[in-house]
């Protein structure tokens, strides 16, 4: 089933994937403020021991080594934030010239090396000035200075970057989101605001559309989703209907805005008979509806498939959001997400899962693919995917990462079965290109091709090696994806 016998088409692009926050560090040098996840990782570090984004993987100092080691990989696109504090370090007013010079810097040395940079606007790290002003997210005020900002970005690199995705996955802060964003003690309970920020982030996301269909000549831009189909637990017609009603509120409510401009009726009824839809101002849904904002594709987060139960609403069970498993140990995740009435998720029997509790289902991403594609017939992107894993760094330099390169191979493979059924897949770029700082778990969670040595508690000098999935990632590029052995 992992054979690919013919090549990817020409053109298309293979690369990797990181944040600002996880992987640059230097949080406070050169004009940096503190952004909201500098505030959430120290308080990880507090309470779970996870290391902070002070130094992350120190990429803001290693960069130029990290640009040449993807060239070295064979990259032809890279997919990278920015970081907003960098720039406008208030959030708003004075733009700090030294950190546009680093970015400015770090896309010179992309476009040298024939690598074609993919800017993600936000991923988590919104300016702490702004949570502190008027709680960030929560406040529509937000939409109009991420205008300025987005604006700012978009005139900086229009001549260099055509691919851009607007917000990192809305849906996961939707279900997580004390983890994406800082949210206060008074508001915890109030899971209304889960919907409002996503619907505030959906009005920025237009604008950003607008801005560079605006402003980029032939720019691309589409949202970055973390995305996970949902399968029913069993063959019963209230499991397939529950799988159903999550598809439609966990996916469908993003996508459907995306490319439809408008919210997933059944989500959104379900949203409303429980107070939990967001309030719409007159002229939102114009803006989100207005054509020049339409995405020109999607680009996808895909790492696990999810699956759902019927969950009878007889007054015994409240809404529960999904569960985090801190330990890396199987079995050990807090819980599932539920909503009476209409659905509660569950672990699904048939799939293997990684030490974290993410189900490996490379069958998962073929379908989502296929699915994506006839709904909406619009190009896609994987913009994260890869395994989370305990990584050994051997006497002799060594890591060995046999399991990181099956997962990454089934993948390559089932993306290519999805290519050959005709859907229009333009690129590939796992996460991560170098180990990186975990949003829930800190750096003994890895990801990367190069290897980061450090530990959660020392950073170390950061130094880079090339594990094994690095030579093998490097000879699958440079065989156009027929080589995955």
């Amino acid at each position: 089933m992992a054979d690919v016998h013919t090549p990817f088409p020409e053109g298309f692009l293979w690369g990797a994937a990181t944040s600002a926050y996880q992987v640059e560090g230097a949080a406070t040098e050169d004009g940096k403020k503190p952004s909201q996840q500098d505030v959430i990782n120290q308080n990880s570090y507090r309470d779970f021991g996870f290391a902070t984004a002070e130094v992350a993987s120190d990429h803001y100092h290693h960069f130029r080594e990290d640009v040449a080691l993807m060239k070295e990989m064979g990259f032809t696109c890279y997919r990278f934030s920015i970081a907003w504090s960098r720039v406008i370090p208030d959030g708003t007013g004075e733009v700090n010239q030294a950190g546009l010079a680093f970015y400015h810097d770090l896309v010179d040395a992309l476009v040298e090396a024939g690598i074609e940079p993919i800017i993600t606007l936000y991923h988590y790290d919104l300016p702490w000035a702004l949570v502190e002003r008027y709680g960030g997210w929560l406040s529509r005020q937000v939409v109009e200075d991420f205008e300025a900002y987005a604006r700012l970005i978009i005139t900086e690199f229009k001549d260099q970057v055509k691919l851009w995705t607007t917000i990192n996955e809305q849906s996961i802060i939707v279900q997580y989101w004390t983890q994406k964003c800082y949210i206060p003690e008074d508001v915890l309970d109030d899971n209304q605001k889960r919907y409002q920020i996503n619907h505030h982030m959906n009005l920025a996301h237009a604008i950003a559309c607008k801005l560079v269909h605006e402003l980029v000549p032939d720019g691309l831009v589409g949202a970055a989703l973390g995305y996970a189909p949902v399968y029913p637990l069993t063959g019963k017609p209230a499991d397939v209907m529950a799988a159903q009603n999550a598809n439609d509120l966990r996916n469908l409510y993003y996508t459907d805005i995306y490319f439809k401009g408008i919210y997933t009726e059944s989500a959104q009824i379900y949203l409303e008979e429980h107070g939990l839809a967001p309030v719409i101002e007159p002229g939102d849904m114009e803006l989100i509806g207005d054509p020049a904002a339409t995405s020109d594709f999607l680009a996808l987060n895909y790492y696990a498939s999810e699956c759902a139960r019927a969950c009878p609403d007889d007054g015994t069970k409240e809404i529960r959001w999904g569960g985090v498993n801190r330990s890396g140990k199987k079995g050990e995740i807090s819980g599932f997400e539920t909503h009476p009435g209409f659905y509660e998720m569950c672990k699904n029997p048939e799939l293997d899962t990684t030490d974290w509790d993410w189900a490996i289902d490379p069958v998962g991403m073929e379908y989502m693919l296929r699915d994506l594609y006839a709904r909406y017939n619009k190009p896609l992107m994987i913009t994260e995917n890869g395994l989370g894993a305990y990584d050994t760094l051997t006497e002799d330099g060594k890591i060995h990462d046999d399991y990181r390169i099956d997962y990454l191979r089934q993948h390559i493979a089932a993306m290519k079965r999805a290519i050959d059924k005709g859907v229009e897949v333009i690129a590939y770029c796992p996460w991560s290109a170098v180990d990186l700082l975990s949003t829930s778990n800190g750096v003994k969670k890895r990801y990367g091709f190069i290897y980061v040595d450090r530990t959660d508690d020392d950073p170390k000098e950061c130094a880079r090696i090339r594990k094994d999935s690095f030579f093998w990632y490097q000879k699958v590029i440079a065989s156009r994806g027929t080589d995955l052995d």
